[in-house]
């Protein structure tokens, strides 16, 4: 226990710059919403949000970049039906590539509030990065596999689903689909906390600690 308070005295140093905190975090239990399709596997971050908006130095505006490079008037985005989805359904192996948070900012700030991806035997719904990078700033991953994904994708742009996270559950018409979650994210999802509020939580620990330790410096003869 020691040795994690320590980590999260040393994470706390940084939270004035840490870049996914945002005080505005929305716990998240029940959401129903219409769904957009992207229908494609292996997207990666580069796609997702291309390099070059990298170098801005503030977390907002990204949403307007979002596929930035491959939007066009049939894009699955950009089409009538899409408009004013806040669920996105993808393929498998989504968000691999290069690290960045950028990617689930250009997401979130796009509107949607959850991504569905498809589990297959061959490949995980999400890259490693993405879903740590997602879970850190409060974006909710589904992992359905093939047959459940396929499902959701059928129904096409437009098509209204209601997600339940305390249920781990998808609804959409007559059927329901569960979910499985790992439960430090789903409870960070629930009570509304990013990587730092997290580590606040935690605050008293840190304080005892940093006071019982004291300012580091290197000993004195």
């Amino acid at each position: 226990m020691t040795g994690l308070i320590f980590l999260l005295s040393q994470v706390r140093l940084f939270l004035p710059q840490a870049a996914c905190h945002n005080a505005s975090v929305e716990g998240f239990t029940t959401h129903s919403g219409k769904i957009a399709v992207l229908d494609q596997d292996h997207v990666d971050t580069d796609r997702i949000i291309p390099a070059r908006f990298l170098s801005m130095v503030t977390r907002s505006g990204y949403g307007a970049l979002l596929f930035k490079d491959v939007r066009s008037d049939d894009f699955p985005l950009d089409r009538p039906e899409a408009q004013g989805a806040s669920i996105l359904v993808v393929g498998t192996n989504f968000g691999c590539g290069s690290s960045r948070e950028h990617a689930v900012w250009a997401i979130q700030q796009a509107g949607f509030k959850a991504v569905i991806g498809k589990k297959t035997p061959q490949s995980t719904a999400f890259s490693d990065i993405f879903r740590g990078n997602a879970a850190n700033c409060g974006l909710l991953l589904i992992d359905l596999d093939s047959p459940e994904h396929e499902y959701i994708a059928s129904l096409g742009a437009g098509a209204r689903v209601e997600v339940d996270l305390p249920d781990q559950e998808i609804r959409a018409g007559s059927r329901a689909f569960r979910f499985e979650i790992n439960s430090a994210t789903k409870d960070a999802l629930v009570r509304g906390l990013d990587l730092i509020g997290t580590t606040l939580l935690h605050e008293g620990d840190i304080d005892a600690y940093e006071h019982e330790r004291g300012p580091l410096a290197p000993n004195r003869l």
